[in-house]
């Protein structure tokens, strides 16, 4: 009896030397080349009056800017570049993961797979599983856990660029007692960080990845999962937004004197 889930861990579809390719994998390379090109079309040909490509690249920079300026201040044109390109990044990949043959176009394993494919938990009590060609990418731990480390390291180096190696370690230790054990406890909530932006990107977008194809294998298939999808567009929006200002505000906070 085939059996249609979705599995906690990207399923591997092929090896290349070294690397497992996994689905969610794959989809983000399919969302990296839709960003480049879209950038690449939209600034082939520039006019002094905006048009198509154009017209919609730069009203949608020109709103980040102005979010991105109302907190950063004079810091903007050093973290606005960073902060759209998680938010860009992360938006495209969770839309991308609603539409249709994302998660529903694959292959299910033949009954006699590998006793490798079983460890990888890709076959449950000898039936088989359907695994998708292509995967929503913030379903994937690995994906959310590298953007959050990505957003922390890109937040210390700022740190540092903007306060100097002193200032820096200022903001974590001090001779005072009791000013050292808050930065202590400042440095367990840089770690917390990783956790609380990775979990959260991948804890809604894979509830909604489970949502939909549990709502799609019921009757009415057609029907049902329809609210859902735009359930689905609106958090997709709203956690692309709350990763990239919680990681402007990161830099922000984390880029100003030491003050006790």
């Amino acid at each position: 009896m085939a059996e249609v889930h979705v599995a906690l861990a990207a399923e591997k579809l092929f090896q290349l030397g070294p690397l497992p390719i996994t689905n969610s994998f794959l989809t983000t390379w399919v969302v990296t080349l839709i960003l480049i090109g879209f950038a690449f079309l939209a600034t082939k040909k520039i006019e002094a009056v905006p048009k198509g490509l154009q017209n919609i690249a730069e009203f949608s920079i020109e709103a980040f800017q102005e979010l991105v300026s109302s907190i950063a201040g004079d810091k903007t044109k050093v973290f606005m570049p960073i902060v759209a390109t998680f938010f860009f990044f992360i938006i495209i990949g969770n839309y991308l993961g609603i539409l249709p043959g994302i998660g529903s176009v694959g292959f299910f394993l033949p009954a006699d797979a590998s006793h490798q494919a079983m460890q990888a938990g890709e076959l449950h009590g000898g039936e088989k599983v359907f695994v998708p060609i292509f995967r929503s990418i913030n379903s994937d731990l690995n994906t959310t856990l590298a953007l959050a480390l990505i957003s922390l390291f890109a937040t210390h180096y700022l740190s540092i660029k903007y306060l100097g190696l002193d200032g820096y370690l200022a903001k974590f230790f001090s001779l005072n007692p009791i000013f050292l054990f808050v930065g202590l406890m400042e440095i367990v909530g840089e770690f917390t960080k990783i956790l609380s932006l990775s979990f959260r990107l991948y804890g809604n977008i894979f509830a909604g990845e489970v949502l939909l194809t549990t709502a799609s294998t019921k009757v009415f298939a057609y029907i049902v999962p329809i609210p859902f999808y735009f359930l689905e567009i609106l958090v997709g929006f709203v956690q692309a937004l709350i990763f990239a200002m919680l990681t402007l505000v990161f830099m922000v906070i984390l880029t100003q004197k030491a003050s006790h």
